[in-house]
């Protein structure tokens, strides 16, 4: 009887015969699909025109119990039609295109929900803060959208790197040079002078700063997404830097020290600040991840939330009944 029962199903649809165990999938789909793909610049320049950038996408489906599967294979054919028609048409924004990507899968594979992440390797411009040399670096833009018969939501996100200087060991560091210059006959005013003028060592941490904001409203601009995260660091790294630059970060970076905790705060009221105009329904997300170097492990610090559970714990600094997640907030 078993067998009869899968020779009828293998010369039909598999994946839409009723599995064995009846329970429904959070997310079935396919990671890694690499693309090349046609965006908008992210900051409009005179006689910039769209560039094509190199992507990873990501698309998931919620499977629903009575489905054995979805189709696996249509997720990269479903990519290449939505990037094809992106590519000889208009191009879009990174979120824009996850949105779009996203109602296509939900449509072709007969989905509750479809969610799918596109992570673009894209260039920008720098100019070196001393030596005023031109620099190319390479920063990840994330579109993050969510589609569903009772409509979508979508993301926009970037991630760059910079350096932190732990607090920390710093103010070990300034206490014990403290207690040798005041043996070496140092008055106190002349120590504070000293540390005025002169930045205390501490060991430092390359971080990698990610920010997502969620929200229907137009004009968010990705550079300003990046410089909010890189200035909630210690300090902007450079893949090119003379003498000058490198100690002017150096410098800088010692001069402000910061935790890792410090940086998901400031990354956030950054974007607060940046765009008032944000709905207390809409979403952020900030999270910074620090290299360490007198560890062997790594430090990361994480928050999210509507941007109205945001401001009100700005406002009043109570910590709120909840903090809405991601998940949430797209599925809802």
């Amino acid at each position: 009887m078993a067998a009869t029962s899968s020779a009828r199903v293998r010369g039909g649809d598999l994946q839409a015969s009723v599995p064995e165990v009846r329970i429904g999938l959070s997310r079935a789909g396919v990671t890694g699909v690499q693309k090349a793909i046609r965006l908008r610049p992210i900051r409009s320049e005179h006689g910039v025109r769209e560039k094509l950038v190199s992507a990873r996408i990501d698309g998931f489906v919620d499977l629903d119990p009575a489905r054995k599967g979805v189709h696996m294979s249509r997720f990269p054919e479903l990519f290449d039609e939505a990037i094809d028609e992106v590519v000889i048409g208009d191009a879009f924004l990174v979120e824009e295109l996850a949105e779009y990507v996203a109602r296509q899968v939900l449509a072709r594979q007969q989905a509750l929900r479809a969610e799918v992440t596109i992570v673009a390797r894209y260039p920008v411009r720098r100019t070196t803060p001393v030596s005023g040399r031109k620099t190319q670096e390479i920063v990840s833009l994330i579109g993050l959208a969510a589609a569903s018969s009772s409509g979508s939501r979508r993301l926009v996100g970037v991630e760059a790197h910079g350096i932190n200087a732990c607090p920390c060991a710093q103010g070990l560091v300034r206490d014990r040079a403290s207690e040798r210059l005041a043996q070496a006959g140092f008055s106190p005013q002349d120590v504070e002078r000293i540390f005025e003028l002169v930045p205390v060592a501490t060991h430092n941490q390359r971080g990698r700063g990610t920010l997502y904001v969620g929200s229907e409203l137009r004009g968010i601009d990705a550079e300003r997404l990046l410089e909010i995260v890189e200035d909630s660091m210690s300090s902007p790294i450079y893949e090119l830097l003379k003498r000058p630059d490198e100690l002017h970060v150096v410098e800088h970076a010692h001069l402000q020290p910061r935790f890792v905790e410090d940086s998901v705060r400031l990354a956030l009221k950054g974007a607060i600040d940046a765009y008032p105009e944000l709905a207390d329904s809409d979403f952020l997300l900030a999270r910074q991840v620090n290299f360490e170097t007198i560890h062997t492990h790594d430090v990361l610090a994480e928050r999210y939330g509507t941007v109205g559970e945001l401001r009100a714990e700005l406002e009043r600094g109570a910590q709120p009944q909840r903090h809405t997640e991601l998940q949430s907030w797209l599925s809802s």
